[in-house]
């Protein structure tokens, strides 16, 4: 019985891996519309697709970073200036890539762009902080999507959002994980609305890799300034030693991070040229041994994993 088991299981992990390894044809013919260029995965991303002769179309949110990424590309590769948290850089973007792609559509939207902070217990942090992270993440990256579907459509093509382990599994207050998760049911029900008209839609869900969203500097700054703007009641809740305890587990972050962005961009560039792309991809070891595990576990035993030995606060009953 193991025996058949064992053979059923080969084959079907050979059969997968023979239908992942077939490649869309007339890559070069195709544009590849990507967010958040500027630096981190989709600047490798947009640096990675040019060297493979596709039509990349970079949205930076800087013309600093524009000019940056076509010094070290092509002459395929085009930018734009976009701030996904504005309407009207939206329309334009959009407008701008229509000119270039024409009837042939756009065959690959990525959803790169987000940021982290602020970051924080959700207690030291107001409403404007979660609409900061939300506006970026989570509501401009909707409208991106909403501007382009009708090119993604022409093409047949493919969404690919990239959301975060963290999407899965909530360990920080504030508005990243929240934007995650709304970005995984935003896919979700994209994915199968678009299925109806040939398009494909795909998740990114890295660990912690090392880009600006992770970096510990920006995280413990942010998190001392939302410190000192709490009021006396918070501070008094949770106490300095809380607040010492919080900064040092942010340092230590740099500790825990992957340097290697390709595991990360190589699922994105999988997603957009593979014929039979996965709609998940876990990029990172943590993300596939911790995070990913955790998000089946029952709660209590997840609860318990993330509180364990950190420094309760001072008013902790």
């Amino acid at each position: 019985m193991w025996l058949y088991l064992a053979v059923l299981v080969g084959l079907y992990y050979l059969v997968r891996w023979h239908r992942e390894r077939q490649v869309v044809s007339h890559l070069r013919d195709k544009y590849v519309f990507i967010t958040g260029c500027d630096s981190g995965f989709g600047n490798l991303l947009a640096r990675q697709l040019d060297m493979r002769g596709m039509r990349v179309l970079a949205a930076c949110l800087t013309e600093k970073g524009a000019e940056q990424l076509r010094a070290q590309t092509s002459d395929r590769l085009e930018t734009v200036t976009l701030d996904v948290t504005k309407t009207e850089s939206i329309s334009a973007a959009a407008q701008w890539v229509k000119e270039r792609v024409g009837d042939r559509g756009l065959w690959g939207l990525v959803n790169n762009a987000g940021i982290s902070v602020p970051s924080a217990p959700n207690q030291w942090l107001t409403k404007q902080d979660f609409v900061t992270i939300l506006d970026v993440n989570l509501l401009g990256m909707i409208e991106v999507t909403l501007s382009l579907l009708p090119l993604v459509r022409k093409a047949r093509g493919r969404v690919v959002n990239v959301s975060s382990a963290l999407g899965r599994v909530s360990i920080t207050g504030g508005g990243y994980c929240i934007s995650k998760y709304g970005v995984e049911a935003f896919s979700d029900s994209l994915r199968r609305e678009l299925s109806y008209f040939g398009v494909k839609v795909a998740l990114i869900e890295p660990g912690f890799f090392k880009t600006a969203v992770t970096s510990p500097k920006i995280l413990s700054k942010t998190a001392k300034d939302v410190w000192e703007r709490a009021s006396s009641e918070v501070k008094q809740i949770y106490g300095e030693k809380f607040l010492a305890s919080y900064m040092k587990l942010t340092e230590r972050i740099e500790g825990r991070l992957t340097h290697d962005l390709s595991l990360v961009t190589d699922c994105m560039e999988h997603a957009l040229t593979a014929c039979h792309p996965r709609t998940r991809y876990s990029a990172g070891w943590d993300a596939k041994l911790l995070y990913l595990p955790m998000s089946y576990m029952p709660t209590f035993l997840v609860d318990a994993i993330l509180t364990w030995g950190f420094t309760r606060p001072a008013k902790a009953v």
